[in-house]
């Protein structure tokens, strides 16, 4: 049998998958999960991270916000053995707590008949566990402050920039290149080069910008098995819980709502009028040092089809799908897309009608999830008032 060809029975007759060279663009969740599979499959990966490695970064560049682990993404984390060493250190969400403007509290549980809840997961620790994973098997290569410059999808060949001084530039090649390098992918804008890509982006009014409630003596300042919400009609605020016993805490308002707060004494103003419950778990001079130390960072819902080409190059996560966080989906969809994805190439199909099937299986889904994210933030902000909110 010729090299790179493995023999499997699928349906009681024999059939030949080959044995590929993937490159995956990106080693966040959705890129480093992707490995995971396609090395278990067989194949020989490379995982291209523009970044350093965050396990060696004391400082990890890009969006922090805690991320609620919901059954899709657990279900593909179970899929490579991955799902009981995350929930060791998750902290179960069992609903929403409300806090209203007088710092009344009403809870609202996500399942009171099955007590299914979300989880609480920090978005460093879990790529840290999924990057372990990937340097346990010796068919995948991690290279890291590899950025991509460059590619030729017909070709299957890339180029890379290195980000340290001093270092030339690199070509690659692959047979599937898999682009999971998040909203602003550089494969996907190869892609839009393509004849029959479309693609359409919609950035919101609203930005964000991440707070921290401290532990106190040792312990959460608030109760810790919810996710916390301070509706407040055109904007709101939410905190998560983590394992040092703080919250993180992510503050989204309109850009107009922002640039009307300049100064200090604006700040605990408005605080004192919207969130006075949360002021001083917050403390005053850390709320003054976290809100003006950076500006407010844009969202933006990205949808596109299809997210493959040929047997060449596959879209996956944020570079398929972007969505606004108001769902709490975005991590977990883009876990799901790798779930599907792996269901499908077990059929051993032709793998240009494999990516074909996948992009026909979840496109319709993804644009779902896409407004549904986008709907919800609404509904959040104002469900303080909301009765079917319940």
């Amino acid at each position: 049998m010729p090299q790179g060809i493995v023999s499997s029975e699928v349906n009681g007759r024999q059939e030949e998958a080959r044995r590929r060279r993937v490159a995956v663009v990106g080693a966040g969740l959705v890129g480093s999960l992707a490995a995971l599979n396609f090395a278990r499959m067989g194949h020989q990966v490379d995982l291209f991270e523009y970044r350093e490695d965050i396990r060696q970064a004391q400082v990890v560049q890009g969006r922090s916000i805690n991320l609620a682990l919901s059954q899709r993404g657990r279900k593909a984390l179970a899929a490579v053995g991955l799902e009981q060493k995350v929930l060791a250190t998750a902290i179960p969400m069992r609903g929403r707590m409300l806090h209203d403007t007088r710092g009344r509290t009403r809870v609202v549980l996500y399942d009171p008949c099955t007590k299914q809840c979300l989880y609480s997961v920090g978005r460093r620790k879990l790529n840290e566990v999924l990057l372990d994973a990937c340097d346990e098997l010796p068919n995948i290569q991690c290279h890291f402050n590899h950025k991509l410059s460059n590619a030729n999808l017909k070709e299957g060949t890339m180029q890379f920039s290195r980000r340290l001084a001093g270092e030339e530039n690199v070509s690659a090649s692959a047979d599937l290149i898999v682009g999971c390098d998040g909203a602003f992918s550089s494969v996907r804008q190869q892609l839009v080069r393509l004849p029959g890509f479309n693609y359409s982006q919609v950035y919101i009014e609203t930005g964000y910008l991440e707070l921290c409630i401290p532990a106190k003596e040792g312990d959460f300042q608030m109760p810790p098995n919810y996710l916390h919400i301070w509706p407040r009609d055109s904007f709101m605020m939410i905190a998560l819980p983590n394992q040092d016993k703080s919250f993180t805490v992510t503050l989204s308002m309109p850009f107009e709502v922002f640039s009307k707060i300049k100064d200090r004494s604006q700040l605990l103003d408005f605080f004192a009028d919207n969130f006075a419950d949360a002021l001083p778990l917050i403390g005053e001079e850390q709320l003054v040092k976290d809100f003006f130390k950076t500006r407010p960072q844009h969202l933006v819902s990205i949808k596109c089809r299809p997210y493959h080409f040929e047997d060449k190059a596959l879209i996956l996560g944020d570079a398929a799908h972007a969505m606004v966080p108001y769902y709490g989906q975005g991590m977990n969809a883009g876990m799901e897309d790798v779930t599907l994805l792996t269901e499908i190439l077990e059929r051993q199909l032709p793998l240009d009608e494999a990516l074909a099937k996948f992009t026909e299986s979840r496109w319709q889904d993804a644009f779902a999830i896409c407004d549904l994210a986008m709907y919800n933030y609404v509904e959040v902000a104002n469900s303080i008032i909301t009765v079917t909110f319940q």
